[in-house]
């Protein structure tokens, strides 16, 4: 399906990954994937309940109904963030493993998580985290960041995406252009980051400049932030000065932008008219985690404002080439064997017990 044979309400539809309710596809889920008027899906803890050989079956039915290759993405950081449980490898907070300081060893325990990932269907992890941890008192990232420098951050995070890359999976540097100053919660309320641009330029976006034209970095999620050095009026989620003067015309990034969540309460507008300013602003793709109706909401915008608008028409267009030749280099490929599945997962257990024992020395 090319952009000239899809229409509006399809094409509106592929820049939208929303969640699933359940462990399984509902009837009406399934209608709304076959209709292609999603781009993927997002699977969280209330979806991967049962075995992994079922996460992979859940996933090749997502697939199976979709007319496109589907995004199907995961959050697997490790520590507090983790969706899939045993036997999944199990792993400790970035900063833990940053705190190691072997850019190798995080490439090859990446290589592994991925390479699991990638037997269940996955196609993108929401990782890695590129957030520089600044302050102490920061909610919401903490030892989610890698450490606590720019260097490093990039360092490490630059790692685990070549590790992510290397088994299969595409990647995506979050939060942009840095969440880790903040004092609030993005999830319920809206943060702000009071530093000088040359601050800002120095500290939290100095990894997203060393990640924009690294191979490994397939995408970019950004940050429901305000950042009043550059814009005094719009989270960065919403902002055309960071999501395209700062990160595509000064740092030339060509990747795939995703919006976070438009469900979480720092985003005061509506969801359809916080999507429709995503979209202009510069994102790709907006993310509806949880609610059915908000997707459809968001949806039902989206394809509004394109059947009004040229521009709009031609800025879903952009973001649908750039988001569907991301999604056809790695399409969702399940291994629903039970014994091969069971395989590929006990490769890691020589990782896990190197990764164990470095972190117990």
């Amino acid at each position: 399906m090319s952009r000239t044979e899809t229409s509006l309400s399809v094409l509106a539809g592929q820049l939208l990954v929303s969640g699933l309710s359940a462990a399984e596809m509902s009837a009406s889920e399934r209608r709304t994937f076959a209709s292609g008027e999603r781009g993927g899906v997002v699977l969280f803890k209330r979806n991967l309940t049962r075995s992994i050989i079922d996460v992979a079956k859940l996933i090749a039915s997502v697939q199976s109904a979709m007319p496109l290759p589907a995004l199907v993405a995961v959050d697997q950081e490790g520590g507090r963030v983790v969706r899939l449980g045993p036997p999944a490898l199990a792993l400790p907070a970035m900063r833990r493993l940053g705190n190691l300081g072997d850019a190798d060893l995080l490439t090859r325990v990446a290589c592994a998580q991925a390479k699991e990932l990638r037997a269940l269907g996955f196609t993108m992890s929401f990782s890695p985290v590129a957030d520089v941890h600044t302050r102490a008192e920061n909610p919401i990232i903490g030892d989610r960041a890698f450490a606590e420098t720019p260097e490093a951050v990039a360092r490490f995070a630059g790692a685990w995406a070549d590790g992510l890359s290397q088994g299969g999976i595409l990647t995506c540097a979050k939060h942009f252009p840095g969440h880790g100053d903040t004092t609030g919660d993005s999830h319920l309320v809206l943060p702000r980051v009071e530093r000088s641009q040359a601050d800002l330029d120095r500290i939290e976006i100095a990894p997203f400049r060393a990640l924009a034209r690294r191979p490994s970095i397939d995408a970019m999620m950004t940050a429901h932030v305000v950042y009043p050095s550059i814009d005094a009026e719009q989270p960065a989620t919403l902002s055309r000065a960071i999501c395209s003067d700062l990160l595509r015309t000064k740092l030339g990034f060509r990747g795939v932008l995703f919006s976070d969540d438009l469900e979480m309460k720092a985003i005061s507008l509506s969801p359809g008219d916080a999507a429709i300013s995503a979209i202009v602003a510069g994102c790709d793709v907006v993310l509806a985690c949880s609610k059915a109706e908000v997707a459809d909401e968001i949806h039902a915008a989206l394809t509004r404002e394109a059947e009004g608008s040229s521009a709009f028409r031609a800025r879903c267009e952009q973001a649908f080439e750039r988001a569907i030749a991301m999604r056809k280099r790695v399409a969702p490929t399940p291994v629903t064997d039970a014994a091969l599945l069971a395989e590929i997962f006990a490769g890691s257990a020589p990782i896990s017990k190197e990764l164990d024992r470095r972190l117990a020395g």
